[in-house]
């Protein structure tokens, strides 16, 4: 996928932050539609109003992909408005942390967690997918996990718990296109380390792992997801850690890990944004 030009792009999580940044993006390189789902009515027409200058395409949904009852609405509205996309981000997310996991409210931290950020990218996935897949035409997956979720760490157990999860399904559903010949439809798991949107405020850098800036990112995973890349990795020293799990035994991981490097200390001030 050279362009993307003339494809419809959906992005969740798209009314601020890293999602609308994407939109942006979709917006510049004329998309024949950009669809926005968010939570955040608000915020949501605001992002619509801004990008919809010049004759673009861009539309609005408020969706709470928590719920698998709006996810199936709304992509229901989707095709009927626009048809199905072409590209689809999954960018909503939510993190916990700060607290060791025998201390966290199960519902507002683990349940929910699990359901923006493992549930919500397979419900609407499987919205899409087939669409895709019918199409025959260049299509994109890009799912957003982290770096948490190759890599365990303290203090933030459900939310590496969630991207572990999202990790595994979704470079096996791009081993699943393969497997049935539908080259065509790309998917890209993207992990990156910590970035300065918000939602990781407070959590701490390391060595070899510096906070992201949401722009580099964002710029990176474009242009990889043009290429049907199948991970994004930044920086590329998280790999190290894969690398780590196969010629280390665990003892000594953790205590490069926890003790030289520091790593197992990043969530310890972590806040996040007061909303989330």
């Amino acid at each position: 996928m050279k362009y993307v030009a003339g494809k419809k792009v959906l992005i969740t999580g798209a009314a601020m932050g890293m999602g609308k940044l994407y939109a942006q993006l979709a917006v510049r390189e004329g998309a024949a539609a950009v669809v926005l789902w968010d939570i955040n009515e608000a915020a949501l027409d605001a992002t619509v109003a801004e990008l919809s200058g010049a004759g673009h395409k861009v539309r609005g949904y408020v969706v709470d992909v928590a719920d698998r009852a709006q996810i199936e609405k709304a992509a229901a509205q989707v095709r009927s408005d626009t048809g199905d996309p072409e590209i689809v981000f999954n960018n909503a997310g939510v993190v916990r942390g700060n607290s060791y996991f025998w201390e966290t409210d199960s519902e507002r931290d683990t349940e929910f967690t699990m359901k923006i950020n493992s549930l919500a990218p397979m419900f609407i996935a499987r919205e899409f997918l087939p669409g895709m897949i019918a199409s025959g035409e260049e299509c994109r997956l890009v799912n957003i996990a982290s770096a948490a979720g190759l890599t365990a760490n303290p203090r933030m157990a459900s939310y590496c718990g969630s991207k572990w999860a999202a990790v595994g399904w979704s470079d096996s559903v791009r081993l699943e296109l393969e497997q049935a010949g539908h080259s065509h439809v790309k998917v890209t798991t993207v992990c990156p380390y910590y970035i300065s949107t918000g939602m990781f405020e407070g959590a701490k850098a390391a060595p070899l792992l510096p906070i992201l800036e949401p722009e580099a990112v964002v710029n990176e995973v474009w242009k990889q997801m043009k290429k049907g890349a199948p991970f994004v990795v930044l920086p590329k020293t998280v790999v190290l850690s894969e690398v780590f799990k196969g010629i280390l035994p665990t003892g000594v991981r953790d205590f490069v890990a926890g003790r030289v490097l520091g790593v197992y200390k990043t969530m310890e001030d972590f806040t996040g944004r007061a909303s989330a």
